[in-house]
């Protein structure tokens, strides 16, 4: 099938150094607003993602985001929000982005043209086949991720991506495609927008329904999450008197810290 890029077509507005403040926000939320809708469409292609990825981690693999830019930004901030909202290890859900750190703040030139650096990257963490590996590429083409997928294959390590084109290279090289089409950009050719709107969206869904799936959530509570701050503590404090009515806020407070989660607090006393 052909494959066209929709994500660098010419946006449908024009002159817009010409529009008001006002016009110029109006038609960015204009166009945002089609997104979530783009993301329904994508529903179950992310379910079959979703369940692949929930299977290998049940058998004790991880789970790898793999981007460059934009894409592999949103990546790593999924990826670094599991451990203190779901309590796992920082080495269960691991975002790598073309070019290192260093390319989390500014860009590395060339570093997503290079087809090795990817399964480079992607060595260093000693994966295997028991692992999980979604590429993230709005255009679909990113050589870093492509080729890190292919390597995947290759080893016998399976594959999702998320993508904002149809037909393209890096959903042929992935065992669970989601491609998630939101049309042209506002300004041509800027997938930081839309695309990368949609992208979140898909990050979130993924990683939220997994962590559900491992048990990381208890009726719609983060049960496990760290205690980094006050207003977490705070939180959990609620959730154990919303559990155990019986006992006071500062008793629930001084078991939270004991025990250092809001699961293991609740659960001492229902043993």
């Amino acid at each position: 099938m052909a494959f066209t890029r929709t994500t660098e077509q010419e946006s449908s507005h024009q002159s817009l150094e010409t529009l008001s403040t006002q016009e110029l926000l109006n038609k960015i939320n204009q166009e945002d607003q089609t997104v979530p809708l783009a993301v329904q469409k994508s529903i179950p292609a992310i379910e079959k993602l979703v369940d692949a990825v929930v299977d290998h981690m049940l058998a004790g693999g991880r789970l790898f985001y793999i981007g460059a830019g934009t894409s592999g930004r949103l990546g790593i901030v999924d990826a670094s929000e599991c451990p203190p909202t779901f309590g796992v290890s920082h080495d269960l859900v691991i975002g790598l982005i073309a070019g290192g750190d260093q390319a989390i703040r500014k860009a590395v030139e060339f570093a997503e043209d290079d087809r090795l650096l990817g399964w480079k990257d992607l060595q260093e963490h000693n994966i295997t086949s028991a692992d999980f590996v979604i590429g993230i590429a709005a255009s679909g083409t990113t050589p870093y991720v492509i080729g890190a997928l292919d390597q995947c294959r290759e080893n016998d390590i399976q594959t999702g991506c998320i993508t904002c084109n149809t037909n393209s290279p890096l959903a042929a090289a992935s065992d669970y495609p989601v491609e998630v089409v939101v049309g042209p950009e506002f300004v041509t050719g800027s997938t930081r927008m839309k695309a990368g709107t949609a992208q979140k969206l898909v990050l979130n869904m993924i990683s939220t329904s997994v962590m559900i799936k491992l048990g990381r959530v208890q009726g719609n509570r983060m049960v496990d999450m760290q205690l980094s701050n006050t207003k977490l503590i705070e939180r959990g404090t609620r959730m154990i008197c919303e559990a155990l009515p019986h006992l006071s806020e500062e008793d629930a407070r001084a078991d939270l810290l004991k025990y250092g989660s809001v699961r293991q607090a609740i659960e001492a006393h229902q043993a």
